[in-house]
């Protein structure tokens, strides 16, 4: 089906050479008056560029022919000639820039026969000239055009294969960060519930003879269910979230855990603050509360340190340090049985590196760094 554009077009060359041919106005060419026949040749034009799209090499022998008849029937005007030219641009846009070159010498062999037998040109005069360049330049634009056309194809393609590779790292990402979470969800339930039998078997054994220890080891069970059920909370709050990167939960509740510490706490953040991945939020938060574990259970600490460092956005770590001014911990247990090794393979898990050691003037020191950005994607 012919395009609106098209029939637009060449309903207005075949007016165009037909009120310049009547009123005898227009470019030099010949001289003869216009008829019946004059107006089937210009309506032929103008049915040819309406249809180059469809048959491009079809339509440019047909405007050259009537080109031919034009000139060689003296009718008035030289604009027939435009016609051939839209026929060149056409064929070399649609068929590519050998075609356009073929169809641009043949249309050049057109012209110069239509000048020399139609108004007794020279053979290499200006008029020749002048139709030949026309051509040619009417040749390089359909060829720059097709070139034009064929990169912009290729950048789409590119750009369609580039965000398809995209959405499947995306996906692929998002898969390997539940299943992350999954195996955190795991390491919670498992050291919650057997921190919860050790001190159920402590209650049941002492509940009789020793009352206050009994009660204590309660305390204790309702201490590491609350916090197991508020880091499970995080965890599932992350799975369903669309955007596991934006999932936030254990930062969130520092203040809190450094209230609740038993133990003057300083915090300090550097950097600008901002949401890391969840199993870095989660991991961070669960290092500082077995720090402070720690500390209050064995370093007999007056004050404690806490110091948050996000860095750059560029940067991607995240670098934590707790530091007291109690007596050195040893790798004892902590919150669960982790105790520093249990922090370490929780960093370590996720490509990052603690450690925890006396401090030259006293105390003592946990010093972490966690990968947030390209390394754990």
């Amino acid at each position: 089906m012919l395009r609106a554009a098209d029939i637009g077009l060449g309903a207005g060359l075949a007016a165009l050479v037909l009120a310049t041919g009547f009123l005898r106005v227009g470019p030099s060419g010949p001289s003869g008056a216009l008829d019946l026949g004059a107006v089937a040749l210009a309506a032929v034009a103008g049915a040819g560029v309406a249809s180059r799209r469809r048959l491009p090499l079809a339509c440019l022998l047909l405007l050259n022919l009537v080109t031919f008849a034009w000139f060689h029937l003296d009718y008035h005007g030289r604009l027939i000639t435009v016609a051939p030219l839209i026929g060149c641009y056409t064929l070399a846009a649609y068929r590519g820039l050998i075609a356009g070159v073929a169809g641009g010498l043949l249309a050049a062999v057109t012209t110069v026969l239509a000048v020399r037998t139609g108004v007794n040109g020279e053979w290499f005069g200006d008029q020749v000239f002048n139709a030949v360049t026309l051509e040619a330049a009417a040749v390089a634009l359909g060829g720059a055009v097709r070139y034009h056309q064929a990169f912009a194809a290729g950048a789409r393609e590119q750009a369609e294969r580039i965000a398809e590779a995209t959405s499947e790292q995306a996906r692929r990402q998002a898969a390997e960060e539940r299943l992350e979470i999954a195996r955190e969800l795991h390491d919670v339930f498992g050291h919650t519930m057997a921190a919860i039998s050790v001190q159920a078997g402590v209650a049941v054994h002492v509940m009789h003879r020793k009352p206050e220890q009994a009660s204590e080891a309660l305390n204790t069970i309702k201490r590491i269910s609350d916090e197991g059920l508020a880091e499970v909370q995080v965890l599932l709050r992350a799975m369903r979230s669309p955007d596991m990167r934006t999932a936030t939960g254990g930062l969130d509740r520092l203040e809190n855990l450094l209230d609740t510490a038993g133990v003057d706490v300083e915090l300090t953040v550097h950097g600008e603050d901002r949401t890391v991945p969840v199993a870095v939020d989660v991991a961070a938060f669960r290092i500082i509360q077995e720090s402070l574990t720690n500390v209050r259970r064995h370093a007999r600490a007056s004050t404690v340190q806490v110091e948050l460092d996000y860095g750059s956005r560029e940067g991607g770590t995240l670098r934590i340090a707790v530091r007291d001014d109690g007596r050195p911990v040893d790798a004892a247990t902590a919150v669960g049985g982790h105790g520093i090794e249990g922090m370490r393979a929780r960093a370590a898990k996720l490509g990052g590196t603690l450690r925890a050691g006396r401090r030259p003037e006293g105390g003592f020191e946990v010093h972490c760094t966690l990968p947030t950005g390209k390394e754990i994607q």
